[in-house]
């Protein structure tokens, strides 16, 4: 395994955190003015500022780390794609034809927020004093957001025929995304070593654990592993990333550093 520098790393990881929470936070930002109800329309919108606000603190705490001068907003609009390293789980979009489908997007949430309240209680006993003060509060977040989407997996797994086949539609689309989680490369194996950080198939038995007792009460059926390993977190993506950033970064690039 190729062996990482301890600033590489450390600059890598909380990079690739910092990532994950924007570009999620930007595809639930899309269901601003088009929620399947008021309520879902404001509690998508809070998790997205939430996750914006995430990213904010991360992005900044990455420019710290690189010593070039770049800020949140550079980081943000100013990156081309390769250079993004979130999961490509969060980049797809929210529906597979040319409608938005509130079951992925709950699916999405569910699987996610999963995973980020262990990942959040792990790195509040980071070694970065600065990323466990952003794991201390974002742990909260994560919790409200995984009842959130755990409500719904419910709602949709023991409603109707219906809910029930668009909700198992979602889950067996999104699954095989879940693997690049596990995957372990040498910026884990670095931030690990040194506190910084955890690999994050660490973390699997307990993620496994909340997913398989959800889908079981819902009515649910776990999809089956395949071999697939996506590659967002390497700076590989699909091709979905490229037109979020284009719509995220058009105002930014039009007006490099604008006041507002």
């Amino acid at each position: 395994m190729q062996v990482m520098s301890e600033a590489n790393a450390h600059l890598e990881y909380v990079t690739r955190l910092g990532d994950n929470a924007l570009i999620l936070g930007q595809r639930l930002a899309e269901w601003c003015g088009h929620g399947p109800a008021l309520e879902e329309e404001l509690a998508l919108t809070n998790i997205s500022l939430d996750l914006i606000g995430q990213a904010r603190l991360l992005l900044t705490h990455a420019g710290q780390l690189e010593g070039k001068g770049r800020d949140e907003d550079a980081l943000a609009y100013l990156r081309d794609e390769p250079q993004f390293r979130n999961w490509t789980l969060l980049e797809l979009p929210n529906g597979k034809a040319k409608h938005d489908d509130y079951a992925i997007t709950v699916a999405r949430n569910f699987l996610f927020s999963a995973l980020q309240v262990p990942l959040w209680e792990a790195l509040s006993r980071s070694t970065d004093e600065q990323l466990a003060q952003i794991a201390a509060k974002s742990v909260k977040e994560a919790r409200s957001h995984l009842r959130h989407a755990g409500e719904w997996m419910l709602r949709f797994g023991d409603g109707t025929e219906e809910s029930n086949r668009r909700a198992q539609q979602a889950l067996d689309w999104l699954w095989p995304y879940t693997h690049e989680l596990w995957s372990e490369d040498p910026v884990e194996t670095e931030v690990a070593a040194n506190g910084i950080g955890v690999v994050t198939a660490m973390l699997k038995p307990g993620w496994d654990a909340t997913i398989d007792a959800t889908l079981s009460h819902a009515g649910l059926r776990r999809p089956q592993d395949s071999g697939f390993v996506s590659t967002g977190k390497l700076g590989i993506h699909s091709e979905h990333l490229g037109y979020l950033l284009a719509e995220m970064q058009t105002l930014a690039r039009q007006h490099p550093g604008a006041q507002w």
